[in-house]
């Protein structure tokens, strides 16, 4: 009994010592995601300002000539912007990111990836992907000079025909226990799809005619950038809220199985504790009747 007894507490003892680290990583992870969350809410509405102009040019004018409007020109090379974290402990955040990439790829010569978060990095790298672009060490504190200089790049390679489209992987923030990862498409533009209730209110508002200058094209041209570095950095932000939210699930589940772990071992410490006590007094019996 000694031998197992010590055995066991030197386990109760780890796992209890896990339990204080996972707590305590779960208790920052609640804090960096009330920020976050914080810094998502002022965002989200400059994000869907900018994307609701873009879509008004769109669909109020007709005969775009730009190279950022989907033409007839043939997709060659796809540029993919990955979100992940720099860190792991928060579940399958990082996989889901990676997977939903992985699922819109086609061979990996005609891939170029952007990778932001030393996950992700490490991820494509090792497999060979070519990168154009690595960003570690921003989700913790982001600015929208961040979002400006990914963009900046997206830009410089699709301007000189490096790259024929982009997509942008992240986390969406659903909620505090829910996060779904996105792949969505930046560059070229589509035509806006509008939705019969869309449909229908446009048919019963009464609309005045709308002039560009210098034209519809070259305000297009000029807003086209900003509308990406939009995108980029709210990807950034609801990647960071999902990325806390993600971690500080896994560290509540993993102080939750650690608890379940220690009442499990002193249950067992107890046990054998009982049994060894009882051989002694089956034991200390037998002796007291063999003397008589």
């Amino acid at each position: 009994m000694a031998g197992k007894g010590r055995e066991i507490k030197r386990r109760i003892k780890s796992v209890n010592s896990t339990k204080q680290i996972t707590k305590a990583m779960e208790l920052v992870s609640s804090a960096k995601l009330r920020r976050a969350r914080e810094r998502l809410n002022k965002t989200k509405p400059y994000f869907d300002t900018v994307k609701k102009t873009i879509n008004e040019i769109l669909a109020d004018s007709e005969n775009i000539k730009s190279i950022y409007f989907e033409g007839e020109k043939e997709i060659k090379r796809s540029c993919f912007i990955v979100i992940t974290a720099d860190r792991g402990l928060c579940g399958g955040y990082n996989t889901n990111a990676i997977k939903a990439s992985l699922l819109s790829m086609r061979d990996k010569e005609d891939i170029s990836v952007i990778a932001i978060g030393q996950k992700g990095r490490d991820y494509f790298k090792r497999r060979g992907y070519n990168l154009d672009g690595e960003y570690t060490n921003i989700l913790e504190t982001i600015s929208f000079k961040d979002a400006k200089e990914i963009g900046a790049l997206v830009m410089q390679l699709y301007k000189q025909e490096m790259i024929d489209e982009v997509y942008l992987v992240y986390t969406s923030f659903l909620s505090t226990i829910s996060h779904k990862a996105e792949c969505i498409r930046l560059l070229p533009l589509t035509e806006i799809e509008e939705t019969g209730q869309e449909k229908q209110e446009k048919g019963d508002a009464v609309f005045e005619y709308i002039s560009y200058e210098p034209s519809p094209s070259a305000l297009f041209d000029y807003l086209v950038p900003q509308y990406v570095e939009s995108l980029i950095f709210g990807g950034l932000v609801e990647s960071a809220a999902s990325e806390q939210g993600a971690r500080r699930i896994a560290m509540e589940n993993a102080t939750d199985n650690a608890i379940e772990m220690i009442d499990k071992l002193t249950l067992n410490y107890n046990r054998a504790r009982q049994a060894a006590i009882t051989q002694e007094i089956a034991e200390i019996v037998g002796g007291a009747e063999a003397l008589k």
